[in-house]
């Protein structure tokens, strides 16, 4: 059914049926809203599984580390 359609439907149904429609509409937007995390959460939960045992490497290993991937291309 088209949007259109479904919109011409809607309008021939008595206000209380229009109302509670609305209303089930509202609580599916805000179950999905909900249930999708936020790009922020994302992010940390992705921080989370880069996490080593490891020390970061210092800016001069960081420097080796690109010049010799330069010099493999």
């Amino acid at each position: 059914m088209l949007l259109q359609e479904l919109k011409n439907q809607v309008r021939k149904l008595p206000v209380s049926d229009r109302l509670e429609l609305v209303r089930s509409i509202i609580d599916s937007i805000q179950e999905t809203a909900i249930s999708t995390p936020t790009r922020s959460q994302a992010i940390s939960r992705m921080k989370g599984l880069l996490k080593t045992s490891q020390p970061a490497p210092t800016d001069a290993e960081v420097e080796s580390m690109l010049e010799q991937h330069r010099t493999r291309s």
